[in-house]
């Protein structure tokens, strides 16, 4: 019975392969180690549903024992038994050891209707929806609390559900040219759900074929949602909509690929996911450009530019080898964490302006609250640039954009 032994360090990048897991997996060293995370060898539902819960085990007790599934690189399916422990050097773990046995045939592993639907939640990234949903909520407060319109609401959550729809679009074609670019396969200094992409092709959720398929269908049933909101409030629509998706498309696809550009993905992305759907929401609910629904997006759009920019940080080193030529991989994490703080500066300080060009003295709550918020986040981001402890400072990033801009929205409605 062949046996096979696999390390790995903490982010599951596998550091030792053995002659039994090259027979078994049917990878060379050469292929695996540094290259692949120990992921790439199990079906994807089951990653998802069980894994965590595994490691945990083998934390606390020294080793959790089990049968499972597992992948060959010619994509055969077979059964085995694994022992996993973890890991330490000098008493601090490390990472984890795998000893696998295989099985005359592949087992059964229940996968739960919950998993199947979070593994559409993965291959679409939608939990960082809110990214497109709180600037959406600033136009529509806008359009009512300071434009001084009625909400035609049918068309407002129309156009806001098109938008999201968008969004996910652009998730989706993101993961695709990341894979095809070789950037999601450079990327092994990454933290779960934060950076490095969705790795939903690594992990076998779907292929790089139905990765661009989804993307297709997302976008065909948001333009049909732009174009019958055309034939309600005007062309518009459609004209903000393609902008707002051709800046999301281009920010990895070629042959523009804005995240190459020195600066120039970080500013498509402030734009697309701040005052672009802040204009369309209030063109949708007035038939009208208006300037100042443009001014509400920007502080949204800057604080979304720093979700970008702190998700880099991990991924530079392997970002900076595909020609992902970002802020972080031009400028180098220090430069950029002073950016990072810049972008925050304004983001607040516009927020404050408006409260005075708006006469809503209650919009400096939501820039004092932000200050708070960002300067501990700050803090974090100086400390710990270069270790595995900034996952803190990207969910707190996170965070900051959701809280500042939905109390931005609500005071503006006070």
């Amino acid at each position: 019975m062949r046996k096979s032994t696999i390390t790995c360090d903490m982010e599951g990048v596998i550091e030792t392969f053995n002659v039994g897991a090259q027979e078994m997996f049917g990878y060379t060293p050469e292929e695996a180690v540094g290259k692949l995370r120990v992921s790439a060898f199990s079906p994807g539902e089951i990653v998802l549903q069980n894994l965590k819960g595994w490691l945990a085990t083998a934390v606390q007790q020294g080793e959790w024992v089990g049968e499972t599934n597992f992948i060959r690189k010619n994509g055969e399916v077979f059964g085995a038994r694994i022992r996993i422990t973890p890991t330490k050097r000098d008493g601090k773990q490390i990472g984890f050891c795998g000893v696998t046995e295989e099985l005359e045939a592949p087992v059964e592993v229940p996968i739960k209707s919950s998993t199947k639907a979070i593994r559409w939640l993965v291959i679409t990234r939608a939990p960082f929806l809110t990214a497109a949903l709180t600037p959406v909520v600033i136009g529509l407060v806008w359009v009512s609390a300071i434009g001084g319109f009625d909400i035609p609401w049918i068309q407002g959550l129309a156009a806001g559900f098109g938008v999201l729809l968008l969004h996910l679009c652009a998730n989706v074609f993101n993961d695709y040219f990341d894979v095809k670019s070789g950037t999601d396969a450079a990327n092994t200094k990454y933290f779960v759900q934060y950076s490095g992409g969705s790795r939903a092709i690594e992990m076998r959720l779907i292929d790089l074929r139905g990765t661009r398929n989804v993307g297709i269908g997302l976008l065909l049933v948001a333009l049909a949602i732009g174009i019958a909101l055309t034939f309600v409030v005007g062309s518009g629509v459609l004209v903000v909509g393609l902008a707002g998706l051709a800046l999301g498309y281009f920010y990895t696809a070629p042959p523009i690929r804005l995240v190459a550009r020195h600066g120039l993905g970080e500013l498509a992305i402030g734009l697309a996911f701040g005052p672009l759907i802040t204009l369309g929401m209030a063109y949708v609910a007035t038939g009208q450009y208006l300037w100042g629904a443009f001014l509400a997006g920007i502080p949204a759009g800057l604080l979304t530019t720093n979700i970008l920019m702190i998700n880099q940080f991990p991924d530079a080193e392997g970002d900076a080898v595909t020609g992902k030529n970002h802020l972080v991989v031009t400028f180098g994490h220090r430069a950029a964490a002073w950016m990072y703080t810049a972008i925050l500066a304004c983001a607040l300080g516009l927020i404050s302006w408006l409260a005075v060009e708006w006469q809503k003295p209650l919009l400096h709550i939501a820039t004092g609250v932000g200050l708070v918020f960002g300067v501990v986040t700050v803090r974090w981001i100086f400390l710990h640039m270069m270790d595995r402890s900034l996952v803190k400072a990207n969910v707190n990033t996170i965070n900051l954009q959701i809280v500042v801009t939905l109390l931005m929205a609500l005071l503006m409605a006070l």
